[in-house]
């Protein structure tokens, strides 16, 4: 990861802070003891002597809008209002296949298994979690698409998932749930959080250059 955490900020006020977080960086620290976010979080101060909490997850290779509260009473605020549904979350990926259709709402229960061979992952079952995503095709070329997902709930690899088993188009470089490349085209693009008496949490974060370099820039 090049440049400062810092400059990365996409909204700050009092309570909140949503940064761009780089593709590559875990939210919680590895197992395997290697930098994490919590490494960069003394930089993200801006005068408070508290550092910032990361109030929901995104994937290691995941870009883009990432929460975080400045005291503990707005992280326990905000992590209801996840909790409830109320978090509108927009993500954009490039999956290496065309889904049929142009739009439409994926509703696919999950389940984690796990082996000893092959670690754990999530995977489509009738039994598991509910889970809703809905998706639309922006762009489609050389057998790619751009696809704007919308999750209404948050469960784990939810879109990586939902993109594999309920488009048949699994993320490009999606290194669980489709063929690893150079990178995981994976962006949570906006992020809007309301707020009880106080304007929403409002961020954008910019599309990624590998999304471009794939052929997918702003506009598709």
């Amino acid at each position: 990861m090049s440049g400062l955490i810092s400059d990365r900020v996409l909204f700050i006020d009092g309570e909140a802070i949503v940064i761009d977080k780089p593709a590559g960086l875990p939210v919680d620290p590895p197992r395997d003891g290697g930098m994490s976010l919590e490494n960069h979080l003394a930089g993200l101060t801006f005068g408070f002597q508290r550092w910032p909490t990361a109030v929901h997850r995104l994937d290691r290779d995941t870009s883009g809008c990432l929460l975080l509260a400045r005291n503990p009473k707005a992280h326990k605020r905000f992590q209801q209002v996840f909790e409830a549904g109320l978090v509108e979350k927009r993500y954009l990926a490039v999956l290496d296949g065309v889904p049929a259709g142009e739009e439409g709402m994926i509703d696919l229960p999950l389940a984690k298994v796990s082996s000893e061979a092959a670690g754990w992952r999530m995977v489509g079952r009738a039994q598991g979690k509910a889970a809703q995503t809905g998706w639309r095709v922006l762009a489609a070329r050389e057998g790619r698409a751009l696809v704007e997902f919308r999750p209404l709930t948050g469960r784990t690899h939810q879109i990586r998932v939902h993109a594999a088993e309920g488009l048949g188009a699994p993320v490009l470089g999606d290194p669980v749930y489709g063929r690893a490349g150079p990178a995981m085209l994976l962006h949570a693009v906006a992020l809007t959080v309301p707020r009880e008496g106080k304007p929403a949490i409002e961020a954008e974060a910019p599309v990624p250059a590998a999304f471009v370099e794939a052929g997918f820039g702003i506009g598709g």
